[in-house]
């Protein structure tokens, strides 16, 4: 070897050791710990195409033929077709029917805009989106109806009873709506504008009272298809309509409460017509009277929604002896707020904030059915203490870690308390989040403001009852005509006793002349 490459010599043979303790080290990699480092997975990034929408949706006609593509049902040939399938969430999304918005004027020709101002165009929008609203609302009727109820009636996943009471009068629903729409598009012009809708609402409105049987019987809908979801085959059911393009990625209940939400908004879409409405319009006056209508429809739809709702949670409400029965629990007719919280140890409760009472109860089975069994003595509203409890504030478990540690299971607390005589109760109660938490305080302290502002309007009410007697004490309205019955009563027994001798004759005319001089004195 040449002296002069020795240098470059020493050079290759280091580099070759390096390659070859990198490649003899490389196995060993293979055997250590995995990284902790969060790597995203290719899947899920060459599966993001899928999640892009389809440009064309497929029309509500087919949807029979959708449906019976991705619903497979239980036969006895096959009787493993409803187990469950844990590889169902793995799958990739399927094409889902995306509801495209319309506008007024990308429906009809456009020329028209040229003769409109920018209101009259607005207006004409407006009215669009009501007619837009009635036949999307009219199709998702129908849908539930031929996607949902049929097909588990006909397979005999639930009774007829059972369907019943989860639809309640949601048929009825469907001709009321097409009316509606087959007015409007009757006054719609060949250019797709309307003129006047404001006597066609008057007339019309009237009808959504038929939604107060519908509405009313929603609470104890809810509960029930919470209740069947228990059994797999409904279960399956559902999860395989919410994974086909047909249901829009909801769920059977929110097409049960589209209805409601429907409803709502009517007032929203009056008064969006009215804004753009002019003040000499024939549908002014019209428009003006129909939201007077659908906005006593509403309201007395809630009332009678709450009535229900409090009538049923009543009913469900288990005492464990009768000392816990409350008046006021019986008394009441809303249910100001409701839902689950935790306590301290972790046990989880169902509490209801009714009109003047605090029920915290346990959620059990009974029967087949979700009902409550009180936990503690009822809480009068009147009497109870609220305090808002900072996050750290509350022991857990019985342990003193809370207050140093910052994790979840100290945070959003509150506590009410009561104390009356001997009885008293404390609950530190954890809502799941800050937003849950701050409901239940206001709800809390607007039962008590209405509470207090009742219990001040009832006292009120019996001091307009007391008046000033004759010497300045205070007596009441009752007791003032008492006295003046009995007075009247005095004369004329004196009258009577006028057969008598005339020493008594004249005594009995002192007497009442004493008392007529009284009685003046008493009237003046």
């Amino acid at each position: 070897m040449v002296a002069k490459d020795y240098p470059f010599y020493l050079t290759a043979k280091r580099a070759n050791c390096a390659l070859e303790a990198q490649a003899a080290a490389s196995p060993a990699k293979e055997t250590e710990e995995p990284s902790t480092k969060r790597v995203k997975p290719l899947s899920r990034v060459t599966s993001l195409a899928s999640l892009i929408p389809p440009v064309r949706t497929t029309p509500l006609k087919r949807f029979s033929q959708t449906l019976q593509r991705s619903i497979s049902f239980r036969s006895e040939s096959r009787p493993d077709l409803l187990s469950p399938r844990p590889w169902s969430r793995n799958m990739p999304p399927a094409n889902t029917k995306r509801r495209d918005s319309k506008l007024w004027s990308e429906t009809f020709d456009v020329c028209v805009n040229h003769m409109l101002t920018s209101k009259e165009i607005k207006r004409q929008e407006a009215i669009f989106e009501l007619s837009q609203g009635e036949e999307d609302l009219i199709e998702d009727l129908k849908l539930a109806k031929k996607a949902y109820r049929d097909p588990m009636l006909k397979l005999s996943i639930m009774t007829e009873q059972e369907l019943n009471q989860i639809f309640g009068t949601l048929d009825s629903l469907i001709p009321l709506h097409e009316d509606l729409l087959r007015r409007l598009q009757e006054v719609r012009k060949s250019d797709g504008s309307t003129e006047h809708v404001g006597h066609i609402l008057v007339g019309w409105l009237p009808c959504l009272n038929s939604y107060d049987s519908y509405c009313s019987n929603q609470v104890a809908a809810k509960a029930l298809l919470d209740h069947k979801k228990q059994d797999h085959r409904v279960q399956d059911f559902l999860q395989r309509c919410l994974e086909s393009p047909f249901s829009r990625k909801l769920d059977l209940w929110n097409f049960l409460d589209i209805p409601r939400s429907r409803l709502v908004k009517y007032p929203l879409l009056l008064r969006e017509i009215l804004r753009h409405t002019p003040n000499d319009h024939p549908d002014q006056q019209h428009l003006e009277e129909a939201i007077n209508i659908i906005q006593g429809i509403v309201a007395e739809i809630n009332i009678k929604t709450g009535e229900s709702e409090c009538q049923y949670y009543k009913e469900r409400l288990i005492y464990l002896e009768d000392g816990q029965r409350d008046s006021l629990i019986d008394n009441s007719r809303v249910v100001c707020c409701h839902g689950e919280l935790k306590n301290n140890r972790g046990v989880k409760l169902h509490v209801f904030l009714f009109q003047e009472v605090l029920v915290i109860t346990r959620a059990i089975t009974h029967n087949e059915q979700l009902c409550y069994q009180l936990y503690r003595q009822p809480i009068p509203v009147r009497d109870l203490v609220l305090e808002d409890l900072q996050d750290g504030e509350v022991r857990v478990g019985g342990s003193i870690r809370g207050a140093f540690s910052n994790n979840e299971r100290i945070k959003n607390f509150f506590r009410v308390s009561f104390k009356c005589g001997s009885q008293s109760q404390s609950h530190s109660l954890q809502a799941n989040d800050s937003f849950n938490k701050q409901q239940w305080l206001n709800c809390i302290r607007q039962a008590k403001e209405k509470v207090t502002c009742a219990g001040k309007a009832r006292v009120q009410n019996l001091e307009a009852h007391f008046l000033l007697s004759p010497n300045g004490s205070r007596v009441s309205q009752g007791e003032t005509s008492l006295e003046q019955m009995d007075q009247s009563d005095s004369e004329s027994d004196c009258c009577m006793d006028t057969s008598e001798n005339n020493i008594d004759c004249e005594r009995m005319e002192q007497t009442n002349s004493c008392e007529s001089e009284k009685q003046l004195e008493t009237d003046v």
